[in-house]
């Protein structure tokens, strides 16, 4: 049976996933990885033991596969980056996360000294840490001879995906795509290719910087042990333009969301960039047409939305399993007037303050567990919705559907108030994993596998949320919530 290997290289875990032609998953490994957290705001990752946790899952996923994969396809947490030997192919030191804020005040004085024009002109994004510049910045400043080995072209800087391929190929290829190059403030998304001016004023040597090559294409074969594949690695796409991908949004208007750690929601616009971004706190950033060619998207990011059931279970032991968020929502008829805004790393799209920090208002000796948890909820569609106004807002394009998937879309509570809270039908997938499916369709078409895009999602199948009726007053409440936690965060 012909088939794909796709690994979905994610914030807290490593899934490899065996998909066959007909788009049924033959296989599935998870792997999970430690997170560490050196000082507060402070995120980290061992590139060593993502490589091993990669390789581990994807032995696993292979030995219940019966014949060998024809391509591998990976999708990954974006803006991480990990610095490493060119020569050895070890780390210099752990990579720093997406969700990391040690760079919020270099962020500021940027902005103070270029504007936000300059930056969403140039990369269709904000000054913020959440983007990879600053991250290689802050390396070459305070790892101990890496700016030596960098200006004498030993040093490699590298989002996950490129990490993993260049292990996978045992040092042959260093690339990245598009997508993944357009999530690191470095990359020029009109010119399509690395900003010498912003190289400059983070002080980066661009030979320090992988190849950038398109999401569907051959870039090396996999043959480092300990997998030893002799695979084409032939699909490549952050995790969100994966998903997209996998959604069948491939044209201009299409949406998707994924609620994951965080809470990401894509819209394909094309290849038209006249776009009010600037004004909308949504950003700009380079998705995969059909073919796996480049097109524009506009993107906002949430920070938090799965990661806060994760919090309320692990943090606050209100919860043993995620899924019982579903029955303690339908146990109460609203919230009780609480209302959670989980900025636990600063809000993204559409406010960008990455000093905002979690808030909980409205709490009264009545609130429960249950009301707490459903708030988290809510909070995940509340926050959708905002980013969705900032998009139509930024494209006068109106959403008139929005497909959805990661492991919070598996709520069917909540995935119903996301569709009264929106007023659009809201469609979910057999398979909600569509990172995983979007990396494999992208491998697949370089290969082969499939003739075309329309051949590879032909066997997708949907379940629909319809409106029920409006949630204007709760949302009307959210805001002023998201209004205190703003106050907080720049009051002085």
């Amino acid at each position: 049976m012909t088939s794909v290997l796709a690994i979905d290289q994610g914030t807290t875990g490593s899934t490899v996933m065996v998909i066959s032609e007909s788009g049924d998953v033959l296989s599935r490994s998870y792997q999970e990885f430690t997170q560490f957290f050196p000082q507060p705001g402070w995120v980290e990752h061992d590139p060593e033991e993502i490589w091993r946790v990669t390789c581990e899952a994807a032995g696993a996923a292979l030995e219940h596969a019966r014949d060998k994969p024809k391509a591998i396809g990976i999708t990954n947490q974006r803006e991480t980056i990990v610095a490493w030997d060119r020569r050895s192919g070890r780390p210099l030191g752990r990579a720093i996360v997406w969700q990391d804020r040690r760079t919020t005040d270099r962020c500021r004085d940027y902005r103070k000294e270029y504007g936000d024009r300059f930056i969403s002109e140039r990369t269709g994004l904000v000054w913020d840490p959440y983007f990879s510049a600053t991250k290689i910045q802050w390396m070459l400043e305070h790892e101990p001879g890496l700016r030596e080995l960098a200006e004498a072209g030993h040093a490699a800087f590298g989002t996950i995906d490129s990490w993993l391929v260049f292990r996978l190929t045992s040092g042959r290829s260093f690339v990245t795509d598009h997508t993944n190059a357009s999530r690191t403030l470095l990359y020029n998304i009109n010119s399509r290719e690395w900003d010498p001016d912003l190289l400059e004023i983070f002080g980066i040597p661009e030979v320090c910087l992988p190849t950038i090559r398109r999401s569907s294409e051959v870039v090396g074969t996999a043959d480092a042990r300990p997998l030893a594949l002799s695979i084409p690695v032939a699909g490549m796409a952050g995790d969100q333009q994966a998903a997209l991908f996998g959604q069948a949004c491939w044209e201009s208007g299409q949406a998707k969301c994924t609620y994951g750690t965080g809470a990401f929601l894509l819209m394909n616009v094309g290849l038209v960039r006249d776009l009010k971004v600037g004004e909308s706190g949504v950003l700009t950033t380079v998705a995969c047409d059909a073919s796996g060619g480049p097109v524009y998207a506009l993107e906002g990011a949430i920070f938090i939305a799965g990661a806060a059931i994760q919090w309320l279970r692990d943090g606050l032991g209100l919860l043993k399993q995620a899924a019982e968020t579903e029955m303690l929502a339908e146990s109460v008829d609203d919230t009780g007037g609480v209302y959670f805004v989980p900025a636990l790393v600063g809000l993204g799209a559409p406010h960008w303050e990455a000093k905002a920090r979690g808030t909980i208002v409205g709490l009264t000796r009545g609130s429960s567990r249950a009301h707490l948890v459903r708030a988290a909820l809510e909070s995940m569609a509340f926050s959708t919705k905002d980013v969705v106004g900032a998009m139509e807002r930024a494209s006068s394009v109106r959403l008139a559907e929005l497909k959805v998937d990661g492991g919070a879309a598996a709520n069917n509570w909540l995935m119903q108030f996301q569709s009264d809270v929106l007023g659009v039908r809201v469609a979910r997938p057999d398979l909600v994993e569509t990172t995983a499916l979007g990396a494999a369709g992208l491998a697949g078409l370089a290969v082969g596998v499939w003739p075309n895009a329309a051949a590879f999602s032909e066997s997708r199948r949907y379940r629909c949320f319809e409106p029920s009726g409006p949630r204007d007053d709760a949302y009307r409440e959210w805001r002023r919530a998201v209004a205190t936690t703003l106050h907080w965060a720049q009051w002085e």
